[in-house]
């Protein structure tokens, strides 16, 4: 103990408590915020909290503290040494400051610590930090945070004083020191991990607070893909593959993979192909709830309001995950949400699969993702242009016909210019088109083209919302006009929810989106209230088109006649969810396994074995979805000459 009392390891405490005194009261912040749905537990959460704390000092102060430990005695004791460590303790004060604010407004945005979005937002550094620049006062902010953080190191000069002239320990108590501290790294990369001491389960939000926000970031940069069978509950092959075929053994359906969780399948439908024009509106962050027909007051809908009236309309509609790129897989691959990272940004891996693209792309469509911002975030280029689409993105357009644009990309206006441009384009070529895009309008920082709405650019999600609405109905207005619009199919829908968090890991009450399906002079309109999801989009359209093809999707046809057993799958990078319309199973690493009761209304969590029906059917869905990308069995086969992809009948 007497070590303990020495200059480095004094000076080593007062940095390190300090950092403990900023994690604390950020923790403290944090739960003022959401005291309500965190409910009681406060003790575990602090006691955690502090595990967690400790776990990631004992990373984060290991250089600092070897360097103090190890620093020869003839440099200790210079001025200008001195003023190193001063300097020191004022940037790690910085920092950690820096980080809380961070974190608050990480909080703010997605009612988590920092997880794999954080990680995301780090690698696509340009575009999140033009947001942030966009979004926030930066330039005062951080000057705020400098002259705090100069006030509290001179608020410490005694305690810096004093450590620094303490004794410095002989050689061989350095030593044993630094090894100390090394051992404590160590134990602590062997008993700490993401998921332990933090509950699986219960209030997710008492599960985050528990959390040190450094420490997650850290660990989801380590553990930003996840093997299904080794972190995952698995049930025997035979079980899957028998619950599988149940799941999507649809009327004109004929399985013919070898493997038995090979999902291959031809799908034959009846009556006579039609190949109409398609637009795809992928609209970013639209909830359901924003919906005037919903029941939102606040009129920020009317153009999807009318045009519901109009249209196929799904109103028990959901997202399967909570980022773009996980609604973008769902609506292109129809594959449930495998843990880690999404298909779309597997580097290397993320091409090659029977997307709706390639489909219809085999039978003479122009196939083109638009999007309205540069498509290397998110990897959006590499996995379109891999998947059987043609890419036209911001960096396509010439920026004399972009009138607005932020840090995401252009306004959504110009997004459907550039789409009525390649529409007339593919219409004198003859040729049918499928135009998937992907807006940017509804996001921070909110801005959007002046004198459109009734709400000033910039602020808040209300504006974006109306302004996205405002775009679609002038998009549609001017499509009405062209003599292309009478067979094209308009469909809209989100990529996920504004937000998803919750008490529970996967509040599926946050996860519903519309989906509006909308061509006047071929489909009438109407409700529809099957429980679906964003898988279910592609082989419903290619239904609608009595399209005749070989399928590796996970969806099903919302039109059949006999609809198999409602389900809906929803996922968050970890947690892997399954719901009937009444209750959900989750699938969480470790083997976790729970499902909630009407989960809907009071979500009653309970543990349950992989005997559970509910569980079961879960399981299946992503230990085949996972083996079929791993063995790749759900990759593209082009139809052979003499077996047309499609059947005029």
């Amino acid at each position: 103990m007497v070590f303990l009392k020495t200059a480095p390891m004094r000076y080593l405490q007062l940095v390190t408590g300090t950092w403990l005194a900023v994690f604390l009261l950020t923790r403290i912040v944090l739960l003022l915020t959401h005291l309500n749905e965190a409910g009681g537990g406060t003790l575990s959460v602090f006691g955690i909290g502090l595990v967690y704390d400790l776990a990631f000092l004992a990373y984060a102060a290991l250089p600092m503290g070897l360097y103090l430990l190890l620093c020869p005695p003839a440099l200790w004791r210079r001025r200008g040494h001195r003023w190193f460590l001063q300097g020191l303790l004022t940037v790690s004060l910085y920092a950690m400051l820096f980080t809380a604010v961070a974190e608050w407004l990480f909080w703010d945005e997605f009612g988590v610590r920092f997880n794999f979005i954080a990680v995301d937002y780090l690698v696509y550094s340009d575009e999140v930090l033009n947001n942030v620049l966009e979004s926030y006062p930066i330039g005062k902010l951080l000057s705020l945070l400098a002259v705090l953080a100069i006030a509290l190191s001179f608020a410490l000069r005694k305690p810096f004083n004093a450590a620094l002239d303490a004794p410095l320990p002989p050689l061989r108590g350095r030593l044993l020191n630094a090894l100390a501290l090394l051992v404590v790294a160590g134990l602590s990369l062997q008993l700490i991990s993401q998921d332990a001491p933090r509950a699986q389960g219960g209030n997710a939000y008492q599960n985050e607070l528990a959390s040190n926000g450094p420490y997650q970031f850290f660990a989801a940069f380590r553990n930003n893909e996840l093997d299904y069978s080794q972190f995952y509950k698995s049930l025997p092959t035979d079980k899957v593959a028998s619950q599988m075929r149940a799941e999507l053994n649809e009327p004109d359906a004929r399985f013919v993979g070898q493997d038995p969780q090979d999902i291959r399948r031809n799908i034959d439908n009846p009556g006579v192909t039609r190949k109409p024009n398609i637009v795809l509106v992928t609209i970013e962050s639209l909830s359901a709830k924003y919906l005037g027909s919903n029941g939102d007051g606040r009129n920020l809908t009317p153009n999807l309001d009318a045009l519901r009236k109009q249209s196929l309309y799904f109103n028990n509609f959901y997202a399967t995950g909570t980022r773009t790129d996980r609604g973008l897989e769902a609506i292109t691959l129809a594959i449930p949400p495998t843990p880690g990272r999404s298909i779309v940004k597997r580097i290397g891996r993320e091409s090659g699969f029977a997307s709706l693209g390639q489909q219809l792309s085999a039978v003479g469509y122009d196939s083109v993702f638009v999007y309205g911002g540069r498509g290397y975030f998110d990897n959006m280029n590499a996995f379109f242009s891999g998947n059987g689409y043609r890419v036209v993105d911001q960096s396509s357009v010439d920026e004399s016909e972009i009138h607005f644009k932020n840090a995401w990309g252009m306004a959504d206006e110009d997004l459907y210019k550039q789409t009525l441009k390649l529409a007339d384009a593919d219409y004198a070529r003859q040729q049918p088109f499928l135009l998937q895009l992907m807006t940017t309008s509804n996001h921070r920082p909110y801005t959007y083209p002046e004198n459109r709405i009734d709400i000033k650019s910039g602020n808040g999600r209300d504006g974006a919302v109306k302004y996205t609405d405002y775009a679609i109905g002038q998009f549609l207005e001017q499509a009405r006009q062209k003599p292309w619009f009478d067979n094209t199919i308009f469909i809209f829908v989100a990529d996920h929810t504004a937000g998803s968090a919750g008490k529970e890991d996967l509040p599926i009450t946050n996860y519903q989106i519309p989906l509006f399906i909308y061509a006047p002079k071929l489909i009438e309109p109407r409700e529809n209230a099957q429980l679906a999801s964003q898988i279910d989009l592609a082989p419903t359209l290619l239904g609608l088109l009595n399209l005749d093809y070989q399928s590796t999707f996970f969806g099903r046809n919302l039109l059949q006649d006999n609809p198999l057993p409602p389900r809906v799958v929803v996922g968050n990078y970890q947690h892997l969810g399954l719901f009937d319309g009444k209750d959900l199973a989750i699938l969480s690493p470790r083997q976790g396994l729970r499902r909630h009761d009407d989960a809907l209304s009071e979500s009653r969590e309970s543990r349950v074995d992989s005997n559970d029906p509910l569980i079961s059917r879960a399981i299946s869905y992503y230990q085949t979805a996972s083996y079929g990308f791993k063995q790749q069995l759900l990759g593209w086969k082009a139809p052979k000459e003499g077996n047309p992809q499609v059947s005029e009948r």
